[in-house]
């Protein structure tokens, strides 16, 4: 079994795979400083509360946003586990060809993101990661990666509002029943939703309109990826795991005899 870690800034995501086969996934919190140990120690026993011994796992990848996390992170997995893990970065084998200015100032959750929507739905295929950040990322029929756009996340617009303003409440963020909102909480919560519909919206229509490229799939990912993705049309798929299945890609792609 491997075990693939997506390191973002707000949540550590693990799932492990049984060959292409996703047997379970949890998460912790990635703005917490945590020791080698104390990571170990809780992987561990969040893997035998979903049914995985810690022997079972031969293999693991990592892909990090947060690099303060690295150290503790990889020095667990490599005590706790006695793997020393696969790290997305330069010259890790994607696939994909990135052309862009200057590739190393891509993340990389980005290339992981854009490896698995390449692999799972070919090209040219636009992905969309609801994340802390909302991007943008698109691959052309031929995997090619240069066009990138990064706007606000969700959950940054709601708590700038609740922040910054002194009068406005930390809500839930869900869409109200109606945009005609008649108080405080529902109105943010029409002007946070549908105003990240729209944008999105906006942003694939004019992505579409400047590439010339008419009929590229649209990907979603990401936590909230699913409420944006159902008020749209012009999202094709929500792919809630397509971030870990691209790890695991990557790992076979880099990985012998796996």
């Amino acid at each position: 079994m491997i075990l693939v870690i997506d390191v973002g800034n707000t949540n550590i995501t693990y799932g492990v795979y049984d060959g292409d086969k996703l047997v379970t996934t949890f998460r912790m919190i990635s703005n917490v400083s945590r020791t080698s140990d104390e990571y170990g120690m809780m992987i561990g026993a969040l893997l035998s509360s979903n049914g995985v011994k810690t022997g079972d796992i031969t293999g693991a990848i990592i892909a990090s946003v947060v690099p303060n996390v690295m150290h503790s992170l990889t020095g667990a997995v490599k005590r706790y586990f006695s793997i020393n893990p696969l790290i997305v970065g330069p010259g890790t084998k994607t696939g994909i060809k990135i052309t862009s200015e200057n590739p190393r100032e891509i993340g990389a959750d980005r290339i992981v993101d854009v490896v698995g929507a390449y692999e799972k739905y070919g090209g040219p295929v636009l992905v969309i990661d609801f994340g802390t950040a909302t991007t943008y990322d698109l691959v052309t029929a031929d995997g090619c990666f240069g066009v990138g756009i990064t706007a606000p996340g969700i959950k940054i617009s709601a708590k700038a509002l609740w922040t910054d303003t002194a009068k406005l409440p930390e809500i839930e963020i869900k869409k109200p029943a109606s945009i005609l909102a008649g108080e405080t909480i529902s109105s943010m919560q029409a002007g946070l939703v549908y105003g990240q519909i729209g944008a999105t919206e906006h942003i694939i229509r004019e992505v579409k309109r400047q590439s010339g490229i008419k009929d590229m799939k649209v990907v979603s990912t990401g936590g909230l990826g699913r409420l944006i993705s159902e008020e749209t049309e012009l999202i094709d798929v929500y792919d809630p795991f397509l971030t870990l299945e691209g790890l695991k890609i990557l790992y076979q792609k880099n990985v012998k005899n796996q």
